[in-house]
């Protein structure tokens, strides 16, 4: 375990921002992860995973951990089901992939979604009506405070849309090193409903899709969308979608017949924040080397040497306009680190 200094985050995130850590070092067991949490010669310390849902806004004095644990495994099993062990380092995509190769259900929604599987339960990943805490059991972590291995049940991570324990009361005190799963191993439950899965299968003739077409029909509507990080810098969905009360909701479609939503209760509804941001004509706009990408306006992007500062500058002038011209508040799914 070597720490580095002044050690460049450009590969560690996936926006691809030239930010420096004053020191870098990367975990590769749980003993490590122990050794380096008690370590006392660092006043701030900073976990990163798959490097998706960050946004870096200049060089950093801390000392970043990368949790780069590995390994797969099968905990537990019936006929009908099966318990998945997945450790934090593991990226999320392959983990997906993994699960759909041995026909194992639950994940195939979340498709192609970045990062990986120990940071998944911090932002409660969602996508097509289908979230994380659907199939989750538990999770192992490292307590920060006392560097203890504990694990924390569905019920006590609280996961909440795009949120959880982690994100509130929990925040910064504990470091997921596992996430366990249980999915199915048949009868699966198929979640085509959203509609552009719908639309997708339509396309492609399947009209009784299993488990692996409605993977690919996100895959290809992923794709289709979002540009892919390595290419053109970006987190993914940048925003989340506002999810308003129904005397808002009400006045709102009023004045906007034809605008996308989705009804949560009775009430609460969600509506696009893509379609906000849109509207607000910001879809495919650039602002130096920050821009809104031309097939998803929910998707900030890093053209070339954006910084953090210019990427932030942009959202802040986003939800403005949609504060403005809808009365909606919108905020980032991104954490933002100072």
């Amino acid at each position: 375990m070597i720490v580095h200094e002044h050690f460049s985050l450009k590969n560690y995130n996936t926006f691809g921002i030239d930010a420096t850590a004053r020191f870098f070092v990367e975990v590769r067991s749980i003993e490590e992860l122990q050794d380096i949490l008690a370590n006392q010669d660092y006043d701030r310390k900073i976990i990163i995973g798959g490097g998706s849902n960050m946004l870096l806004s200049d060089n950093i004095e801390a000392l970043f951990i990368h949790v780069d644990l590995k390994g797969k495994k099968i905990v537990s099993e019936s006929a009908d089901s099966v318990q998945v062990k997945v450790m934090a380092g593991e990226n999320w995509h392959d983990m997906v992939m993994w699960a759909l190769d041995h026909n194992f259900g639950g994940l195939e929604n979340m498709s192609l979604i970045p990062g990986n599987t120990g940071t998944a339960p911090i932002q409660n990943i969602g996508a097509y009506g289908v979230e994380l805490k659907d199939c989750f059991v538990s999770c192992e972590a490292v307590r920060v405070a006392d560097q203890e291995l504990v694990t924390l049940t569905k019920e006590e991570c609280k996961f909440g849309y795009r949120d959880s324990f982690f994100k509130n009361e929990g925040k910064d005190q504990f470091v997921i090193t596992s996430v366990t799963f249980s999915l199915t191993k048949k009868e699966h439950k198929i979640n085509s409903g959203y509609g552009a899965i719908e639309q997708q299968l339509e396309k492609e003739a399947i009209s009784n899709p299993t488990i692996k077409d409605i993977s690919n029909a996100v895959i290809a509507i992923r794709q289709s969308k979002l540009p892919d990080p390595k290419v053109l810098g970006n987190s993914g969905s940048f925003f989340k979608n506002p999810i308003v009360e129904k005397e808002i909701f009400e006045k709102f479609v009023i004045k906007n017949p034809n605008a996308p939503f989705y009804k949560v209760s009775d009430d609460y509804y969600k509506i696009p924040a893509g379609w906000l941001i849109e509207q607000c004509g910001f879809k495919g706009k650039r602002f130096g080397d920050a821009g809104v990408h031309k097939n998803q306006a929910l998707v900030l992007v890093n053209y070339d040497t954006a910084t953090g500062k210019d990427i932030l500058d942009l959202a802040a002038n986003i939800i403005d306009a949609v504060k403005t011209k809808f009365n909606i508040e919108i905020s980032p799914e991104v954490n933002l680190i100072k």
